[in-house]
C-alpha cells in the first residue's frame, strides 16, 4: 500500500516507517515545513505525488510537561482542531481519491481515573469536564467523524505507555533506576497499561491489513501496578527501587499532568485484535528486556532514526 504517515519522525512514527518498508508497502512521510509530500496543520490539506491507500495520524503536541492554560490550548490544538482539518480534507476529495483506511492516534487516557476496573473497548467512557486528558481523547477521536461518514475505514488506536528506552515514559524512569534513586510513583497501586514498541507498530500495521477492523482499538499487551512495575525494571537494572515519590510531591511538581497522567489508574486490556495478531513481548518482563537490550545505532536523517524493533528495510521506495 502507499502509507502516509503524520509524525513520521516521532518515536512510533519513524520505528513504524521502518517496518512498513520492510513490509513490501510505500512510506510516505508527510512533512509540515511546506515540502511535498506535505500536511498544512492548519487547513488539513495533504499533498502527496501520488493518491495514498491509507493514512497513519500520529502528530501531536507532547502532554508530559507541566500544564499552563497557553500548554493546554497547543494539546488540543495539535489533536482535536488539526484532526478536525485534516479529516474534513480527506471527506473532500473525490472518492476515487480518498484514501480506504485513517488510523488516528488517541490513548487509553480516554477511560480516565477507573481503579481496578477491567477497561476494554466496549467500556464506557467517563462524563465529560472531570478529566482534561480524557476530554482530549474523546474529541480527538470524534474529529475523525466527516472521514468516517465520507465511507473512510477510521480506527482509533488507543495507546498505552509504549515502552522504549528511546523516548517516553521508558526513557525517563530508566536512568534514575538505573542510579538507584527511584521508586514507586504515588500510592504505587495504580495500574499501568503498556506495551513495547515492535508490539506497538506490529499492531498499527497489521491493522492496515485486516478490512474488518474499525473504530477503537486498545494498543495494550497488558496492565501492572505501577509499583510491580518499577520493581521489574529494577530487577532487570540489577537495581533496588526504594526511593518512593509521594502523590503530594507529584502534584507539586506536575500539577494536573501528574495527577492524570502518574497517579491515574487504568487497567486496560487489548479485546480487538487484528486478524493472527499474536504478541512477541506478552509479559512486563519481556517487553522491558526486549525495550533496554543494546541495539546497533543507525543513520539517522530527519524522518527515519534509530533503532528500529524489526529488520530495516533497504530504500524508501521512490
Amino acid at each position: 500500500m502507499r502509507v502516509a504517515i503524520t509524525g513520521s519522525s516521532g518515536l512510533i512514527g519513524r520505528a513504524l516507517s521502518t517496518l512498513l518498508l520492510h513490509d513490501g508497502h510505500m512510506v510516505i512521510p508527510l512533512r509540515r515545513d511546506g515540502r511535498e509530500p506535505s500536511w498544512n496543520v492548519t487547513t488539513g490539506e495533504v499533498r502527496t505525488p501520488s493518491r495514498i491507500d491509507a493514512l497513519i495520524h500520529l502528530a501531536g503536541r507532547n502532554i508530559a510537561v507541566r500544564w499552563t492554560r497557553r500548554r493546554r490550548d497547543e494539546i488540543w490544538r495539535s489533536r482535536v482542531t488539526a484532526t478536525e482539518k485534516l479529516a474534513a480534507f480527506l471527506a473532500s476529495l473525490p472518492q476515487h481519491q480518498r484514501p480506504h483506511t485513517l488510523i488516528s492516534a488517541s490513548a487509553t487516557a480516554i477511560y480516565g481515573d477507573r481503579g481496578d476496573e477491567l477497561l476494554t473497548e466496549e467500556s464506557p467512557l467517563p462524563p465529560e469536564g472531570r478529566s482534561f486528558l480524557a476530554d482530549v481523547c474523546r474529541a480527538w477521536e470524534a474529529a475523525t467523524r466527516p472521514a468516517e461518514e465520507a465511507g473512510i475505514r477510521v480506527i482509533h488506536a488507543r495507546l498505552g505507555v509504549v515502552l522504549s528506552k528511546d523516548g517516553g515514559a521508558l526513557a525517563k524512569l530508566r536512568t534514575p533506576t538505573k542510579l538507584g534513586l527511584a521508586g514507586p510513583i504515588g500510592s504505587g497501586r495504580q495500574f499501568l497499561s503498556w506495551i513495547s514498541l515492535h508490539d506497538a507498530i506490529a499492531m498499527l500495521a497489521a491493522m492496515l491489513s485486516d478490512p474488518t477492523l474499525r473504530g477503537p482499538i486498545n494498543v495494550v499487551a497488558g496492565a501492572t501496578r505501577q509499583n510491580a512495575f518499577m520493581r521489574t525494571l529494577g530487577h532487570i537494572q540489577h537495581r533496588p527501587v526504594i526511593f518512593p515519590m509521594p502523590s503530594f510531591a507529584v502534584k507539586a511538581l506536575f500539577g494536573a499532568m501528574g495527577k492524570e497522567a502518574l497517579l491515574a489508574s487504568q487497567r486496560v486490556a487489548a479485546t480487538r485484535l487484528p486478524k493472527d495478531f499474536a504478541f512477541t513481548h506478552p509479559t512486563l518482563e519481556a517487553a522491558l528486556r526486549w525495550a533496554l537490550a543494546p541495539r546497533p545505532k543507525i543513520h539517522r536523517d530527519e524522518d527515519h532514526a534509530d533503532p528500529p524493533p524489526h529488520p530495516p528495510g533497504t530504500t524508501r521506495p521512490d
